[in-house]
């Protein structure tokens, strides 16, 4: 994920997600969508097959304030029930009902889609953070879609170092302070 101090959190996403998002939010649905924002742009390539699996052939970067995506994150719950987080489950669904935002850890992967040992952040947005995300957030939509696709060429022919050279630079973030999950993350 690379973070400008002044404007925003690029994270790419596909199409699908996009348009079925802003489908749903021209129809003020806000509370039936779930939007997933993926900051890896590795860890989306796993999820869309390099844009090759159906239905998810257009990958979008997509530009959001930095001040929105710190919002989400303060108000996020974990999107599964950890003892370690909430004291009984009924208290993690309770959480989990009234939030407008839900994250997600997931193992982080490399240029041939492999796991690695630590994780990245998948940050789900429903209600009326998938509002502000559409409405509010969104600074610039820029499709990626031919990138993933040398990439992905230069990984299959054997050309990784070429393949790294072209990613998109990705530095950690400073989630803020209370950001579920933050404390377990390796």
């Amino acid at each position: 994920m690379s973070r400008d101090r002044s404007r925003g959190v690029r994270s790419p996403s596909h199409q699908p997600y996009v348009l079925t998002c802003r489908y749903r939010t021209e129809q003020k649905d806000y509370e039936q969508c779930l939007t997933w924002i993926k900051p890896s742009f590795l860890w989306m390539m796993y999820r869309c097959g390099w844009g090759e699996k159906v239905d998810q052939e257009t990958v979008l970067a997509v530009e959001i304030d930095r001040d929105g995506f710190d919002w989400a994150l303060r108000q996020a719950c974990l999107s599964h029930f950890d003892p370690d987080e909430h004291p009984d489950r009924g208290a993690w669904q309770r959480e989990l009902k009234g939030s407008p935002a839900r994250v997600q850890w997931d193992p982080e992967r490399d240029l041939r889609l492999r796991p690695l040992s630590y994780r990245s952040l998948q940050l789900g947005l429903s209600g009326e953070a998938s509002r502000r995300y559409a409405d509010e957030w969104t600074v610039a939509i820029r499709d990626v879609t031919p990138l993933a696709r040398e990439i992905r060429a230069r990984v299959r022919s054997g050309e990784t170092a070429a393949a790294a050279a072209l990613l998109p630079e990705e530095r950690p973030y400073p989630a803020p302070e209370g950001t579920p999950g933050l404390g377990r993350v390796s």
